[in-house]
């Protein structure tokens, strides 16, 4: 049965019920007193009617509510729909219990108007009640109800590990998206270096799934090497992992949740990304950079330290080479244009942080002897070339 022809029959019930109980008082205040109007099937078919009208005109705003409260509800976590029901069902019956004082007033506003009003609110508020009351943590609840004297909360100020006012004390780790599409968070847990609890809110899981569902193939690769890095965090319990199942329905950016997720628990966001880095310190969150822990666990290199390098390609200034560590650094050689695809020995000359990593630079260990016989090599190569095309 199609949702429209459910929500016309409900009203079409509804106006029965109101034209049985309110048409006779309408009638009587008209001066009508004709038994073939004034009569319960009469009273009923006219209310049915104009219900039914009045549910014709307005069917598409109410599916398109049922619609979003669906979707509202599929989102959900099962416990959270438990508790909201049953707080809504109590709600509803604080409403009833008030309403009895008011059924009895003469008035039609007081009497069945408010009464409405009453069970909207208490029922909207019994929800979001049972829905906050939901996401309280088996932990909490038994604290809650525990009975506690004197020992026991001595014992439990002994406990500095659960004592959530220490500056450094973060339980929840909350990852982005771009840490899981990244992969490098799986190996940083499964060093040990980081504690508390992964948290992975369902608004960052859905922006993975649409990543994965995507037409571009490269999107579509990174989405779902995403979702193989959450479920080997889940499968592998390297350490605790959990789903937070809520949302900011009146945030629409998934960065801007996050912050807000860490402003309501206290947690720390792990990321990778750059400028959501800068704008998590800006909004005075903690936040975890992976790139600046890579970065962090570079070796150091000082002035006259000597390194072997292999010259891959020219570098932006005239004579300059450019050669890579294997941790990823950049080392610019001075006229290492020389020495492009060969190895060689440098000697560093100074370094410099800069926002996208370390940048060393360097000079030839022999600059003067070594750079005079690669000219001599590279003049002898191309002398012998403009004599076998002469030969030709």
């Amino acid at each position: 049965m199609r949702k429209k022809t459910v929500v016309l029959i409900i009203f079409a019930i509804l106006g029965g019920v109101m034209g049985a109980a309110y048409f006779s008082r309408l009638w009587l205040l008209m001066g009508m007193t004709n038994r073939l109007i004034d009569n319960v099937f009469v009273n009923i078919l006219l209310g049915a009617i104009i219900f039914l009208i009045l549910g014709l005109l307005f069917a598409g705003v109410i599916l398109r509510l049922i619609n979003r409260i669906e979707t509202y509800l599929n989102k959900q976590n099962p416990m959270t729909i438990i508790f909201g029901s049953l707080l809504t069902i109590v709600g509803l019956a604080l409403a009833l219990l008030i309403s009895q004082f008011l059924f009895h007033v003469p008035s039609f506003f007081i009497g069945t108007v408010i009464p409405w009003i009453l069970m909207l609110l208490f029922g909207y508020f019994g929800f979001r009640i049972g829905a906050r009351l939901s996401k309280i943590r088996l932990e909490e609840w038994r604290k809650l109800f525990q009975p506690r004297g004197k020992k026991a909360e001595e014992e439990a100020d002994k406990k500095v590990l659960d004592k959530e006012t220490e500056p450094n004390f973060h339980h929840y780790k909350i990852l982005d998206t771009n840490i899981l599409i990244d992969g490098r968070i799986y190996d940083l847990a499964k060093t040990g270096f980081l504690e508390g609890t992964l948290l992975v809110p369902n608004f960052v899981l859905y922006e993975l799934q649409y990543i994965a569902d995507s037409s571009d193939s490269i999107k579509r690769v990174r989405g779902r090497r995403g979702l193989d890095i959450l479920n080997k965090l889940q499968n592998e319990h390297i350490m605790p992992i959990e789903m937070y199942e809520g949302d900011f329905e009146d945030i629409p950016e998934v960065d801007s949740k996050l912050i807000a997720l860490a402003k309501q628990n206290g947690g720390v966001i792990v990321t990778n990304d750059y400028n959501l880095n800068k704008v998590i310190q800006f909004q005075n969150v903690q936040v975890l950079n992976i790139n600046s822990l890579a970065n962090a666990l570079k070796p150091r290199v000082i002035p006259g330290e000597n390194l072997h390098v292999m010259v891959v390609k020219n570098g932006t200034e005239r004579q300059q080479g450019v050669a890579y560590l294997d941790d990823g650094t950049m080392v610019v050689v001075e006229d290492g244009r020389y020495f492009i695809n060969k190895q060689l020995d440098v000697v560093v000359t100074s370094a410099i942080q800069t926002d996208a990593g370390r940048m060393i630079f360097a000079k030839p260990l022999h600059s003067t002897k070594n750079i005079e016989d690669q000219k001599k090599a590279n003049k002898g190569n191309a002398t012998t070339g403009k004599n076998s095309k002469s030969s030709r």
